[in-house]
């Protein structure tokens, strides 16, 4: 190690921004195409894990639904006149009606009261047992497919394991302190090593810096190299041989 000051300026880089369902929105820095797009996004990050826990929640309630339906539906559209099947479509409004509803919602969460309101509503859901685990599991992956990991996640890199001669594609986080680097002589890093095809699950390992490999992808390459098993792969290495590069110092 030459310089481990510099390395960890290079590697640690502040990213500002807010927290929306528990995560870090970077901030935008002007245009309006720009701030649309954030916003589009924003909405994504809070109405994927809702939105398709609801889905779930819908289908086993028409399950139950195809048993019930003889002596239930009767009841409900006879007192309230409530429609469950309407059949009456638009084309295209739906689309134009979803999109317009994700961009507000982006643009709600990302101000102050109404990311105090995506945390409440979180901190509720949480409480509920069995929809709090399909909805945590649910926006895990949604982050990790629709947002940066900056704050998580600096760049993915490569090492041997789980012995030499074989390698695994990790994401590097931070440099190890603490007790842990205390008990060690070799400077170390902290690494996550997610699990295929699920990456919201893994280990984390702490391996020495020397032998950690950068890789000339984007996080998000390495999601999908991980996510598909290695199907996959960014298209500018196709075909080529891995130049191992040593990770800064």
């Amino acid at each position: 190690m030459q310089n481990g000051q510099t390395g960890r300026k290079n590697l640690h880089r502040k990213v500002k921004g807010r927290k929306v369902n528990g995560h870090k929105v970077p901030a935008q820095k002007g245009g309006f195409g720009r701030k649309i797009r954030g916003y589009f996004f924003t909405g994504l990050l809070v109405l994927i894990p809702v939105v398709l826990t609801g889905w779930i929640i819908w289908k086993l309630f028409l399950a139950i639904d195809g048993i019930l339906r003889p002596y239930v539906h009767p009841f409900l559209a006879d007192r309230f006149g409530i429609d469950f099947l309407g059949e009456t479509q638009i084309p295209g409004i739906g689309f134009i009606t979803l999109t317009l509803a994700i961009i507000a919602t982006g643009a709600i969460a990302r101000n102050y009261f109404g990311r105090k309101i995506v945390n409440f509503g979180d901190k509720i859901v949480e409480r509920i047992p069995l929809i709090n685990r399909v909805y945590g599991a649910i926006k895990q992956i949604s982050q990790a497919f629709l947002s940066s990991q900056r704050e998580v996640f600096k760049k993915p890199v490569l090492f041997e394991y789980p012995r030499k001669g074989i390698y695994s594609i990790g994401f590097y986080t931070q440099d190890t302190r603490g007790p842990v680097q205390d008990a060690l002589e070799a400077d170390m890093v902290s690494i996550f090593l997610p699990t295929t095809p699920n990456p919201t699950s893994g280990f984390l390992l702490f391996v020495p810096k020397t032998d950690v490999y950068d890789l000339d992808m984007t996080i998000e390459e390495a999601l999908k190299l991980v996510i598909s098993g290695g199907v996959i792969i960014p298209k500018r290495v196709e075909g080529n041989k891995v130049v191992k590069v040593k990770m800064e110092t």
